[in-house]
């Protein structure tokens, strides 16, 4: 029977820690400034909260792993 692929896509994007848990990036990060088109617009409180990483909800956990070939 032939490997399971892991989706190049998830895999950029989820990471599962030792205990097994999913993370993933807080959203609104990505662009350098929270919620503008402009990267030196949004203010600190703002890039303070997207800051890090959260856990991927729980409803969402089987379908990473899935993706994630785990």
């Amino acid at each position: 029977m032939p490997k399971n692929k892991t989706h190049s896509g998830t895999k950029k994007r989820f990471k599962v820690t030792g205990s097994g848990k999913v993370r993933r990036l807080q959203a609104h990060r990505k662009s350098g400034a929270a919620f503008a088109s402009s990267p030196t617009t949004g203010s600190r409180k703002k890039h303070r909260r997207n800051a890090g990483e959260v856990d991927v909800d729980k409803a969402d956990v089987k379908r990473v792993k899935k993706l994630l070939g785990i």
